[in-house]
Formats: C-alpha cells, sequence, structure tokens
C-alpha cells in the first residue's frame, strides 16, 4: 500500500516527516522544493506526472524511485488528484455568450481533443486511461468522506428532459427531498434528468417554495442548446449560493452534451463504459429511475445484474419513478420484478408516482450485503 500525497498540504506533512518510503506523488507541481526532496533518502516512491526539472527526476530516478512523466500539450491532466468542479470545466465560458461554451471552455476543449485522438494514437488514449484512473481515485477518495458512499442514491433518467416540462420538476423535487433525508444525490452530470437531481440537492438548504422559483428561472432555457442555458443556471447559482453536496458524473464519450453546473463533484470519465458501470457501483443506497430511454433501460440491467449477482460490496434499493410508464410504456417493471423473484433485491423493487413515496422507500431499505 502507497500513502497517496495529492495536495500541497500533505506534501509538505511529507516534508516534515521521517518516513521516505512507500508514497505516492500525484500531480504536484514540486519544483521549489526540489532541492530539499533530493537530499532526502527517497526511495521505492512514485512520482506520478509532477513537475520537476530533468536533474530532480534522474536524481530521484537513481535512487530507486519511478517516474510516471505528464505530457505537455494536453487540454487535461491525467494524473489529476482531484475531482472536478463545475467552474473548472466552465473555464473560458463568457457570460452571455453561449457559443464561447463551445469555442473556449476547458471542457470543450478536452472534449475536441478526444473527438480528434479517438483510437487513432497510442499515446493519447493512453492518457485518457491514465485519466479515468485518477478520476476512479479521487471518486474513491471523495467518497470515503463523511459515509457519502453509504449514503449515495443515484437518479437516472432521461437526458432530453426539458427544464421546462412537469417530469423535470418532479426530479427536482425528488433531488430535492432525497438531499433533505440526508441523503448524498448522484446522477449522471449531464442535461435533463440528471441536471434535475443535482438541481434538486443544490438547493435542499433552502425552502421548497425558492426550488420552484429556481425552476421557474431556468425554464426559459428549456434545454442545453438554448443560448441561455448555462446564464439561467449561473443566474440560480447567485441567487441561492448552497455548499449542499452531490455528484455528477458525466462522459466527453457524449461531450456534445455539457456538464450540467449544480453538482458540486464532477467525475469525468473519457470511458462511458467505465463511467456507467462506476455510477451503479457506488450508490450504495439506491438508484431511482426516473422515464428514460435506451441508455436508461441498458442502466436499469446493468444495476439489476450487479444485485442479481451480488458482484458488488452491496444488494441495494431499485425504484422506478411513474408507474404507467414503467409498467406500460416501456415495460421494464414486470419483467424485472419476475427476474427477481427469489433473489434478495425482489424484496427492494419499488415503483411509485409520488417522490414522498420513493424517498420512504428507499429509508425503509437499506442496502445490505450478499452473504446477508
Amino acid at each position: 500500500m502507497h500513502i497517496e500525497i495529492e495536495t500541497h498540504e500533505a506534501f509538505l506533512l511529507f516534508l516534515s516527516g521521517n518516513q521516505y518510503t512507500g508514497f505516492a506523488f500525484q500531480g504536484l507541481d514540486l519544483i521549489e522544493f526540489e532541492q530539499q526532496l533530493c537530499s532526502l533518502p527517497i526511495q521505492r516512491c512514485f512520482f506520478l506526472g509532477c513537475t520537476l526539472t530533468q536533474p530532480a527526476l534522474a536524481s530521484l530516478s537513481a535512487k530507486g524511485n519511478t517516474i510516471f512523466p505528464s505530457l505537455d500539450n494536453l487540454p487535461f491532466h491525467p494524473f489529476r488528484g482531484s475531482l472536478y468542479t463545475a467552474q473548472e470545466l466552465m473555464e473560458g465560458y463568457e457570460d452571455g455568450n453561449h457559443k464561447s461554451f463551445a469555442k473556449h471552455s476547458i471542457d470543450a476543449q478536452i472534449y475536441a481533443y478526444f473527438k480528434k485522438t479517438k483510437r487513432s494514437d497510442v499515446i493519447a488514449t493512453l492518457m485518457e486511461r491514465i485519466h479515468d484512473h485518477a478520476i476512479d481515485d479521487a471518486l474513491d477518495h471523495t467518497l470515503s468522506q463523511h459515509q457519502r458512499k453509504e449514503k449515495s442514491v443515484g437518479i437516472m433518467g432521461g437526458h432530453s428532459c426539458k427544464r421546462n416540462t412537469p417530469r423535470f420538476r418532479q426530479v427536482a423535487h425528488l433531488g430535492y427531498e432525497l438531499a433533505k433525508a440526508g441523503y448524498f444525490v448522484v446522477t449522471g452530470g449531464g442535461p435533463g434528468a440528471m441536471e434535475a437531481g443535482n438541481l434538486g440537492a443544490y438547493m435542499s438548504p433552502y425552502t421548497s417554495q425558492e426550488l420552484d422559483e429556481a425552476l421557474d428561472i431556468l425554464e426559459v432555457a428549456d434545454d442545453y442548446k438554448h443560448p441561455l442555458w448555462f446564464d439561467t443556471a449561473q443566474k440560480v447559482l447567485s441567487k441561492w449560493p448552497s455548499e449542499a453536496e452531490s455528484l455528477g458524473v458525466p462522459t466527453w464519450f457524449y461531450g456534445h452534451e455539457p456538464s450540467n453546473l449544480f453538482a458540486s463533484f464532477i467525475a469525468k470519465y473519457f470511458a462511458n463504459s467505465i463511467r456507467e458501470d462506476g455510477i451503479l457501483a457506488i450508490c450504495y443506497a439506491g438508484i431511482v429511475y426516473a422515464p428514460g430511454s435506451a441508455g436508461t433501460i441498458q442502466e436499469i440491467f446493468q444495476d439489476a445484474c450487479q444485485n442479481h449477482y451480488g458482484s458488488c460490496e452491496h444488494i441495494s434499493p431499485m425504484v422506478f419513478l411513474d408507474k404507467e410508464y414503467w409498467s406500460n410504456i416501456k415495460p421494464v417493471y414486470p419483467l424485472l420484478f419476475q427476474l427477481a423473484q427469489e433473489k434478495k433485491y425482489g424484496a427492494m423493487l419499488g415503483i411509485y408516482d409520488n417522490v414522498c413515496d420513493i424517498v420512504m422507500h428507499i429509508q425503509k431499505h437499506p442496502f445490505i450485503t450478499p452473504k446477508q
């Protein structure tokens, strides 16, 4: 086990200690400390994408340390030590200029790089895999704090759900009530039902009436292609400052859709398959499925496989919003109900039309382990 050093504060503590083996330094600019570093008996450590001069790298390597250099001219940091924030991904956006997001934002620059190099360059794809590993690591660290993992509830649903629909408003109130009940809301991080879930969690320190006021502001720009989509979101953020936490897990595989601005943590991946399986695996307290299409239905059966075979550390509730939709329009629930008979997760299935009933179902069905 290597002790991870991912912040300058942690690095300063390392320098003040007396142990110099078994560390992994990730994504740090260490040039101002390299003279001190090279004077210490540092051995069997890893330097992952750290900024150091060539003489310092050579000195550390000669002592038996392993160096993973970071490449120049990448629009992303492969060895980053933390999750993204919406503000970081939005950097370069000009207020009032919707097109500036696609032209100048960090998010869009990374997407453009991904499209250009996808499956065509061995070094580019290697850096993307390293990046996603770093996001895995940062996500695990984030969830391990404050019992976020045990309280994580996923909200899945259609990305095309527009802000000016009753469904968007309902999912926002679902995220709100879950956060009020002490749960850590997790979504796919994009627009539609995902944005609604993160918005609800973001507004949880305020009243439900204020959430409705925020929804009134947002519905002017019904989807992410509207020229005021970002600006209305920023207006809500400015009017109702919030420290309420939630997670978005988007992907540059669908990079034409921007990440929503209401998640406090953003775990953005290049590989959509890793992202999808990961979202389902981290939602210990359960997943709520709002109406959606092929992507949502795929997630339902991925989640069912994890529960059916006990392949994760937990078996947790699967709850469906909208009886008519999931029973008749897209009749997934009857099939899943039959599939789950005599399995532990069968007793944890639920289907409701009311937000409060969903929250109550999740509260009454805490996750269990496969051995229970």
